[in-house]
């Protein structure tokens, strides 16, 4: 059986659909995992949320042992967590840094990413829809790793 892939999102996202819609949209989380399932139906997903930096550092080491790639919206912990930024670094494959709102569009204090060097990829600004293409697309990162190519 293939190894899950870890979908990790970070503070305040649990409020995702009243939070701020102008910039966040009215999609909640709940329905964004399941927009993640239909991507994948064969594939297993383990899909969590905290707002809690510990708690996410544990769940990238579980992925690390467990794990055929993650999936990360660190929200808030993205501009502030060495942390996770090091957790990452211990992940062997693929890694998708994940934002709904672009990054780059907001105020410069969003602009400085811990998390972008040690991602394979990033994802920005597509909204909720940014959620299932990246399980495609990390699908076919692990595919290619899985055909000797380098995933990261």
């Amino acid at each position: 059986m293939n190894k899950p892939i870890y979908i990790l999102n970070g503070p305040n996202l649990n409020r995702l659909g009243t939070r701020e819609p102008a910039i966040y949209g009215r999609t909640t989380l709940a329905e964004i995992e399941g927009l993640c399932r239909d991507a994948a139906p064969e594939q297993d997903l383990i899909f969590r949320q905290s707002n809690r930096e510990y708690e996410i550092i544990d769940w990238v080491h579980e992925a690390i042992d467990d794990g055929s790639g993650i999936i990360i919206n660190p929200a808030a912990f993205t501009f502030t967590s060495m942390a996770i930024m090091d957790a990452l670094k211990m992940f062997p494959g693929p890694i998708i840094e994940l934002h709904i709102s672009n990054i780059h569009r907001r105020e410069p204090i969003y602009h400085r990413s811990y998390v972008s060097p040690v991602a394979t990829a990033v994802i920005a600004g597509l909204g909720p829809q940014g959620y299932p293409l990246a399980v495609s697309a990390l699908l076919g990162m692990i595919a290619g790793a899985s055909a000797n190519e380098r995933p990261r």
